[in-house]
């Protein structure tokens, strides 16, 4: 259903902490245009976690009603309360959304019987597809192969994709082994897309793609034709600014980065994400201005 370059879009805020509508309706529309595939409404890089359930769900609707169609939206929709997440996937479909995004539950540190037994819950009347979300380094638990594959297979008209930000690339194999070439495998991390496409990926949800749109659609396009020399290029070209948006707590890093493409982008962040330090940006100027993008 998904693939090719589909930033995780961050969210603009001003100065008082209000959402800036302007700012996020303008970078929709720059996403679009400059070929993003799709686009990622409130995931961890739009600060999910510091939202209120009304401001989520409206970011998400007026991410859908600028899109209009053109791309798909996926929400972010996950939470550690199964009751609550069900909730939260009502509301994305509520607002337009073709998808949503669900993490394992986090902080519960279930075992993978219960991860297992969150998205059955889920399942059950599931008003959207799922794309599970699986990010270790962020939520403890790990949706480890068997018990992806186990969710899958029970629910194959739900759960149609995967984002791996495991950092384990093999896996993209051992989910293609088991579920075949049609499972949506998206890589979680921009400097690992490279491999984890030649492993059977078909895209990537992106933080780089917030601030080099263009060159990360170039990026995927040339995976999914597989003209790997011209990808392996545009990694290469990409690789200082993937490594350095993560040098400080994400999204300080490619919050600072959007200043420098966009000339007027909101600078806020909420509590207890902070503006990135010096070191962090000056890692990101010289990842701009290698990729040519500042």
């Amino acid at each position: 259903m998904f693939s090719g370059s589909i930033p995780a879009l961050v969210t603009p805020f001003q100065a008082s902490g209000a959402l800036d509508e302007t700012a996020y309706r303008d970078l929709v529309e720059w996403q679009i245009a400059e070929g993003s595939s799709a686009l990622v409404a409130c995931g961890t890089t739009g600060e999910a976690a510091t939202v209120t359930f009304d401001e989520q769900f409206a970011i998400v609707r007026i991410c859908v009603d600028q899109a209009r169609g053109r791309v798909p939206v996926i929400a972010g929709a996950g939470s550690n309360d199964t009751r609550v997440a069900a909730q939260n996937m009502r509301a994305a479909k509520d607002a337009g959304a073709a998808a949503a995004l669900m993490v394992p539950p986090y902080y519960n540190r279930p075992s993978q019987e219960g991860i297992f037994r969150h998205f059955e819950a889920l399942a059950q009347d599931a008003p959207l597809p799922v794309i599970l979300y699986n990010v270790p380094a962020r939520t403890v638990t790990d949706i480890l192969p068997d018990t992806l594959v186990r969710i899958v297979q029970a629910f194959p008209n739900v759960f149609v994709g995967v984002k791996d930000a495991s950092g384990v690339l093999q896996r993209a194999s051992q989910h293609r082994a088991a579920l075949g070439a049609d499972f949506c495998q998206l890589s979680g991390n921009d400097d690992l897309a490279l491999a984890f496409n030649a492993h059977g990926g078909v895209g990537c949800i992106s933080v780089t793609a917030n601030v080099a749109p263009r060159l990360c659609a170039d990026f995927q396009r040339a995976c999914a034709d597989g003209d790997y020399a011209t990808a392996r290029d545009l990694h290469d070209r990409l690789f200082a600014l993937h490594v350095a948006l993560f040098t400080d707590a994400s999204p300080g890093p490619v919050k600072y980065a959007m200043t420098r493409v966009r000339p007027g982008f909101p600078e806020a962040l909420r509590l207890p994400m902070t503006w990135p330090s010096e070191a962090s940006r000056a890692a990101v100027d010289v990842g701009l201005a290698r990729a040519g993008v500042a």
